[in-house]
C-alpha cells in the first residue's frame, strides 16, 4: 500500500470579511468580497468588518418612514415649514469623575468624549441624518473633535471610532493621537475622510463660558447635535464643567435634552461602572 502524506494545515485569513445584520429578524449574513446583500426586501449595509486590528463595528444606517415615525409631522414642520434650531448651556458636576480619572491616571478629554457620545447614542433622535436623499438614523455616532497644535496655535479635526467599552475607545484614542496627533491641516488623519456618522464633540478649554453656540452658514440638512465643553471651574467646593448643546428642532425637543443631561450627570457621578478594569 502507498503512503499517505498529510496535507499542510490550512491557514485562514478573515481580513475583509463583512457581516450584515438584519434589523427585522436579527439574522447575520457574511460575505468575503464585494456584494449587495438584501434580506426581507431590504438592502443591508455592513454592520461589522474584519480589519487588521480586530472585529471593528461599522454602524448601520436605518431608513425612517415619516408616515409612521411618531415625530414625522414635527420633523416636517421644523425642517420644511419653519426651520428652527436652538442652543443651551448647562453646568455639569464633574467632581467625582475627575477624582476617579486622576486616581487611575486617565485623561479627562477622551473620557468626556466617550460619555457624551454614549449618552447621545441612547436616543435615535440625536442620530438622524440624510444619506443619498434618504432620511434615517445611524446605530451609533462617532465623535469628531479638534486637536490643538501648540507650535502654530492651529487645530486639526480628528475622530476615534466609537466602542461601547470605554477601555477599548480610550486605547484607540491614544493610538490615534500617537499616530496622527502632530499632523497639521484640516484633517489630522489625511488618509481617510471622517465617517458619515461623525458629530462634533469638542471643547474650548481656555474659556469658562456661560453660553456657547455653533452657527452654520451652509444651507443643508444637518441634524446631529454639536456639543462643546468649556474650562472646568470650582464653585462651592465642586468642579463644574460648562456644556453647550446646539441642536435642530426637527429631531429633538427639550425632553430629549433633559434625558441626555440626566444620563450623563448620572454617569459622571458613578464612574466606577464604566471605568471597570482600571
Amino acid at each position: 500500500m502507498g503512503e499517505l502524506d498529510p496535507n499542510d494545515a490550512d491557514i485562514g485569513n478573515m481580513k475583509g470579511t463583512k457581516f450584515y445584520a438584519c434589523p427585522n429578524c436579527s439574522n447575520v449574513i457574511s460575505s468575503t468580497g464585494e456584494a449587495e446583500i438584501s434580506h426581507w426586501g431590504r438592502r443591508l449595509q455592513p454592520t461589522w468588518v474584519v480589519d487588521e486590528r480586530s472585529m471593528t463595528m461599522k454602524t448601520n444606517f436605518n431608513p425612517i418612514d415619516l408616515q409612521t415615525w411618531p415625530r414625522g409631522q414635527m420633523f416636517h414642520y421644523f425642517s420644511k415649514m419653519a426651520p428652527t434650531g436652538y442652543s443651551l448651556t448647562v453646568e455639569l458636576d464633574v467632581t467625582v469623575m475627575k477624582d476617579a480619572l486622576k486616581e487611575r491616571k486617565i485623561k479627562f478629554f477622551p473620557a468626556y468624549l466617550w460619555l457624551v457620545v454614549t449618552m447621545l447614542n441612547r436616543q435615535i433622535e440625536f442620530k438622524v441624518a440624510v444619506q443619498d436623499e434618504v432620511l434615517g438614523y445611524w446605530d451609533t455616532l462617532t465623535p469628531l473633535y479638534a486637536v490643538f497644535h501648540e507650535d502654530d496655535k492651529t487645530i486639526s479635526l480628528m475622530w476615534t471610532e466609537y466602542d461601547e467599552k470605554f477601555s477599548v475607545f480610550y486605547q484607540n484614542y491614544l493610538e490615534n493621537h500617537q499616530q496622527y496627533g502632530n499632523n497639521h491641516g484640516v484633517l489630522s488623519q489625511p488618509d481617510k475622510l471622517p465617517p458619515e456618522n461623525s458629530c462634533i464633540i469638542s471643547c474650548v478649554p481656555w474659556i469658562e463660558f456661560k453660553h456657547f453656540s455653533v452657527q452654520s452658514f451652509e444651507n443643508k440638512p444637518y441634524y446631529f447635535p454639536s456639543i462643546e465643553a468649556g474650562r472646568i471651574f470650582e464653585e462651592n467646593g465642586y468642579m463644574m464643567l460648562p456644556l453647550s448643546m446646539t441642536l435642530h428642532h426637527a429631531t429633538t425637543d427639550g425632553w430629549h435634552v433633559k434625558r441626555f443631561l440626566d444620563d450623563i450627570q448620572h454617569a459622571m457621578n458613578h464612574p466606577q461602572g464604566w471605568l471597570e478594569g482600571y
